[in-house]
């Protein structure tokens, strides 16, 4: 009779029958990568992803296997492949060779990020940052000691210098290709105008995702258009080897449209989880009878708790527009506050629907 520690050791040993042939299905990846390069055709196909799925489920049914673990599996390694045939689109089609990026802010997150990220086109980094002594990048403590020859300049510092820093790049009128990635803009706009009248090309971008994103299928970065039409063609080409949307938009409409996405999202879990926290229940006793919905809440929230203040209270005080989706927040509240201790059911069914509407309408949309 086969014992525990041998049946423990035969599953040992297919776990690691798995874990190669994850290996070779991202070697093949790897290939596939190529062949697309090879024939101009885009990285992601997703009739071929719907194929896989479809597949899987019929072979997971047929063993007795629940497709819904199928399913969640093959997406993952479809996701790992997704993201090999992408870093390998950008390293083929990297325009940097023999060109270079300075990444001022470079040791900090999102400054990392871009610094990675340039590097795999083949740009040489130089990173400019008093933080970190170590950052895996020739460095210097102080931007303003560096000949501004680089083709690129990125100005990847929080929000409360990042306007002097671009004021201050404008009196030296560098000549490459100048852009923030800053969260919001309209804060900028001093500095920004600064470079624009000093004849740089300037732009400006705010890649719509966090530093740990590998994968840029399904992510946005948005360009703003400060009136160069060259550094924002530029700019755009960095992503052009990636799945990444690329919007253009104005100042005014991010940082308008920012107040939303960004504010009241915010906003939204920070009243979360200090009503939470404030209730005087315990967090333990709340997750021994949480529901899914609370579940999924918390899980965002908690994300948002571990986020820096800093740069979230940036978010909603610098923002000109910020106060229009704080308003609306507090606006609702009341309503639902008014529908249910006054009894208005049919009130409370309006908000309901008006809702079920509203999202019905973005994923006709999409």
């Amino acid at each position: 009779m086969t014992t525990l520690d041998e049946l423990r050791a035969q599953i040992t040993a297919l776990d690691r029958r798995l874990l190669e042939l994850v290996a070779e299905r991202q070697r093949l990846s790897g290939e596939v990568a190529a062949a697309k390069h090879a024939n101009g055709l885009p990285t992601r196909d997703f009739n071929r992803e719907r194929d896989v799925l479809l597949n899987a489920r019929r072979a997971a049914d047929a063993l007795g296997v629940s497709p819904d673990i199928a399913e969640t599996l093959l997406r993952l390694l479809i996701r790992d492949s997704l993201t090999t045939q992408e870093q390998a689109q950008v390293a083929a089609r990297g325009r940097g060779s023999g060109r270079s990026a300075l990444v001022i802010g470079g040791a900090g997150k999102m400054g990392r990020w871009f610094s990675d990220f340039m590097t795999s086109q083949g740009y040489r980094v130089v990173v400019a940052d008093p933080r970190a002594a170590e950052v895996g990048y020739e460095r210097v403590q102080d931007w303003r000691a560096v000949e501004l020859t680089h083709d690129y300049i990125v100005v990847a510092t929080p929000l409360k210098v990042a306007n002097d820093v671009l004021t201050e790049l404008a009196t030296r009128a560098p000549r490459g290709v100048v852009f923030d990635i800053g969260s919001l803009k309209t804060p900028l706009r001093r500095g920004l105008t600064a470079l624009s009248d000093a004849g740089c090309a300037v732009t400006s971008l705010h890649p719509m995702f966090g530093p740990d994103t590998v994968l840029l299928s399904g992510r946005h970065v948005i360009f703003c258009d400060v009136g160069h039409a060259a550094a924002n063609a530029e700019a755009q080409s960095l992503f052009a080897s990636t799945m990444a949307e690329r919007v253009v938009m104005t100042l005014d409409e991010h940082d308008r449209l920012i107040a939303y996405v960004l504010g009241l999202s915010h906003a939204l879990n920070i009243v979360f989880f200090t009503a939470l926290a404030e209730s005087g229940e315990a967090a333990p006793k709340l997750a021994q009878m949480s529901s899914t919905t609370f579940d999924s809440q918390l899980e965002v929230a908690g994300r948002v708790a571990n986020e820096s203040p800093e740069l979230y209270y940036e978010i909603q005080r610098l923002n000109d527009y910020g106060g229009e989706s704080l308003h609306a927040l507090k606006v609702a509240v009341d309503r639902l506050v008014a529908a249910v201790s006054g009894g208005d059911e049919t009130g409370f069914t309006r908000m309901m629907r008006r809702g079920s509407e509203y999202l019905a309408g973005r994923n006709r949309e999409r």
